[in-house]
Parts: structure tokens; C-alpha cells; sequence
């Protein structure tokens, strides 16, 4: 990623609107990403799992003018995943995947006590679903002039981090922070599968952001942590593949 990177173009070279889906977009960073890309004049779907929300989420950012609409989507489940797919290609394909959604398996999660089934559901969100989405929305995506493919993960995913003493690394945790470490790994093996193509992979941290996942404790509003994943979503063709970023810069592994 480049210094130079702007977030201007958001137009095919056929004038057509671009389009992007968001996981997990019905609140906190999701949704700010999801406005962030219709302010842009992206066509956004607002993918999320819970009817109400969802709905809720879309209505909002109509009335903002905002060109949205509601993408029912359960990441772990196969079934919905497929009608997402299907419903993208019934409005016209995609040019931008956002994965969004995760969750944290609550706390504690000392390594020592924390359960075999506790780990196995946050990866199944958090990596498992990335991969199901993604597969299932790559055959739009390699029809894009500019497909990008941006992923959620944090400094907390981050070896370095990890062993750094006083580093980013956050509380104990066997499942949240390993399931992060996996999904780098993960992007990475896309970006090395993908290299010869247009479509570009990366990881992206909002910094320690107050949502629900954290209690609201964070000290970032949604809107700014959404931003890294604006610029990694509107990356120029040249703007690199297989990076881990936040606002400062490059993330160490």
C-alpha cells in the first residue's frame, strides 16, 4: 500500500456503479464500512444475519441517500451463504468483499480452561466463514476490473505483538487472538494463490474500537476505525496484496 493511495474512484471503466459487500454490517465498524463505501458512491450490500437488524442497518443509510441493500447472510452457515452469492449475482456481481463479521467467544479464555468447543466456534466464524464467503463470492469477484478482498483482523493477530512485552496484544486468549493469527495466515495463502490476478487481498486493524465486542470499552469511535478498510477497499491496481495495515502503516507479523 502506497502513500499516494486515493479513495476517489469508485466508477468501472464501463461507467457502471461498483458494487461491495459488507459481513456483518448491521452495526459498529461493519456498518460505518458499508456508509463509508456508499458516501463513496459504492452500491453496498449490507450483509447480516439478523432480520431486524439488518433491516434496521439499511433503512438508516437510505435515509442518508445512500444506495443499499439488505444481503441475509450467516457466514457459518453454507445454505445462506449460496443465497447471498446468488442474490450479488441477481444484482450484477461484486467488485469489493469486506469480511466483516466475527465475534470474540466471550471471556475469559485462559488457555488452560477454556473449552475445545469455545475455539472451534470463533473459527468458524472468524476464519472459516471468511473462507465460504469469500470462495463463493470469487467467481464475481475475478469478473471485476478491480475486485479487492479485504479482511478484519487486529494487532492482536500479530506474533510480534504477541511477544513483545507491553506490545498490542490484549487480554489472555485462546480462541479471539489465535483465530486472527489464523485468518492472516489465511489471507496470505489467498494473496499467493491470487498474485497473478487483479484481485487484491489484505488485512486491515481498526485499532482498539469501543462495540459491542469489547463492551464498549475501546477508545476509537467506529467511524475511525473503519477507515483503514475504506483505503484497503479502494486500493489502486497497484497498490499491493497479501499486507497487514492500520492507520499508522504496516503491521509486524
Amino acid at each position: 500500500m502506497t502513500e499516494n493511495t486515493t479513495t476517489e474512484t469508485t466508477e468501472t471503466t464501463d461507467n457502471t456503479t461498483k458494487t461491495a459487500l459488507v459481513t456483518g454490517a448491521n452495526k459498529g465498524i461493519g456498518h460505518e464500512i458499508a456508509a463509508g463505501l456508499a458516501r463513496l458512491g459504492f452500491r453496498v450490500g449490507v450483509g447480516a444475519r439478523d432480520t431486524g437488524r439488518r433491516e434496521a442497518a439499511v433503512d438508516k443509510l437510505r435515509a442518508e441517500g445512500l444506495d443499499v441493500f439488505g444481503v441475509p447472510l450467516d457466514v457459518t452457515d453454507e445454505a445462506s451463504v449460496a443465497a447471498a452469492a446468488a442474490l450479488l449475482e441477481e444484482q450484477g456481481g461484486l467488485d469489493v468483499l469486506v469480511n466483516n463479521a466475527a465475534i470474540t467467544g466471550g471471556m475469559p479464555q485462559d488457555p488452560t480452561t477454556v473449552s475445545p468447543d469455545a475455539i472451534r466456534t470463533v473459527v468458524e466464524t472468524n476464519v472459516i466463514g471468511v473462507v465460504r464467503v469469500t470462495n463463493a463470492m470469487l467467481p464475481m469477484l475475478r469478473r471485476s476490473a478491480s475486485p479487492r478482498i479485504v479482511n478484519l483482523s487486529s494487532t492482536v493477530g500479530s506474533f510480534h505483538h504477541q511477544t513483545t512485552p507491553g506490545g498490542a496484544a490484549g487480554p489472555l486468549s485462546a480462541a479471539y487472538s489465535p483465530s486472527k493469527s489464523f485468518l492472516n495466515a489465511i489471507t496470505v495463502q489467498y494473496a499467493k494463490e491470487l498474485a497473478d490476478t487483479p484481485v487484491l487481498v489484505n488485512l486491515g486493524c481498526p485499532g482498539y474500537v469501543a462495540t459491542d465486542l469489547n463492551g464498549h470499552q475501546g477508545v476509537r469511535t467506529p467511524e475511525q476505525g473503519a477507515a483503514i478498510f475504506l483505503k484497503l477497499a479502494t486500493l489502486p491496481d497497484d497498490g499491493g496484496t497479501g499486507g497487514y495495515y492500520e492507520d499508522a502503516g504496516v503491521i509486524p507479523w
